[in-house]
């Protein structure tokens, strides 16, 4: 879909996740996209919003991701959260096919399973990137619940395309063993499904592309908020950033040499250290 064959993708989250009217939210994913990510998707929480309905906002931003086709000669993608009762999700599915999309968001621990796969069954022919949001209440305890690694198996039998993983750097870092059981979850030969994609998100910044590349590897999404709108001179800015540590990394040359040519990096390398 995105011609990206050798290096991660790079994506962001709208920010702040609630409160932009439908032209902000938009103009946000705009500069995300011409600063160099590839993804670029609502957070978990939004729905719909009186001053940004849903389909507003896929008309609008979807306008704006041909824009930022066109002005970087790259392919971008929205994955436009349609988290809501079955019928209606479907519904917003079918919106998104229609409006020229081809991803889609789930909080899949929201609307269960069975809803998942009520959406997978339909000939929508949608990217489903899968949120875990929630999953600590089953996960974290280490005395009863239900461990990520069956939610990633489960979800990856349903259907799903992509799904969180966490991160074993950046803020909601976690065990590494785990986090990597989970990446093998999706990726091992499992009866001749698919692969999915793992997504590292959770405090992420430019400095730490190089330690989330030697864990993950080349396929895997890369999927900064803060690390991206932190940055003092903008959310441009701070997507090129991201991007030049990518660039610098797949190219294996240390961060603050890349820097010495390129301000975006090398600003950001002053804010997070």
């Amino acid at each position: 879909l995105l011609d990206i064959p050798k290096r991660p993708l790079m994506g962001t989250i709208i920010k702040p996740k609630l409160g932009l009217r439908t032209e902000d939210h938009a103009k946000v994913a705009y500069d995300a996209w011409v600063g160099g990510c590839d993804l670029v998707k609502d957070d978990e929480n939004l729905s719909g919003q009186g001053f940004n309905p849903f389909r507003e906002r896929v008309l609008e931003t979807l306008r704006q991701r041909d824009r930022a086709e066109k002005e970087t000669g790259e392919r971008k993608a929205y994955l436009i959260n349609i988290t809501s009762e079955t019928s209606e999700m479907v519904e917003r599915a079918k919106f998104v096919v229609d409006s020229g999309g081809e991803y889609v968001m789930v909080d899949i621990l929201t609307c269960g399973f069975s809803a998942l796969q009520t959406l997978r069954n339909q000939d929508f022919d949608l990217i489903i990137h899968a949120h875990r949001a929630g999953h600590a209440a089953f996960t974290k305890n280490p005395r009863h619940g239900i461990s990520m690694l069956v939610i990633s198996k489960l979800a990856r039998v349903v259907g799903i395309d992509q799904i969180h993983v966490g991160a074993v750097v950046g803020k909601m870092s976690e065990v590494r063993e785990e986090v990597l059981k989970n990446c093998s979850a999706l990726r091992d030969e499992m009866d001749g499904l698919k692969r999915v994609l793992p997504v590292a998100s959770g405090g992420l910044h430019p400095r730490l592309i190089p330690s989330l590349i030697k864990i993950f590897g080349n396929d895997f999404v890369i999927q900064a908020g803060g690390g991206i709108h932190g940055h003092r001179d903008g959310t441009v800015s701070g997507a090129r950033a991201m991007r030049q540590a990518l660039d610098a990394t797949m190219q294996v040359i240390p961060l603050k040499e890349y820097a010495k040519t390129h301000k975006e990096l090398e600003t950001a390398l002053k804010i997070w250290k």
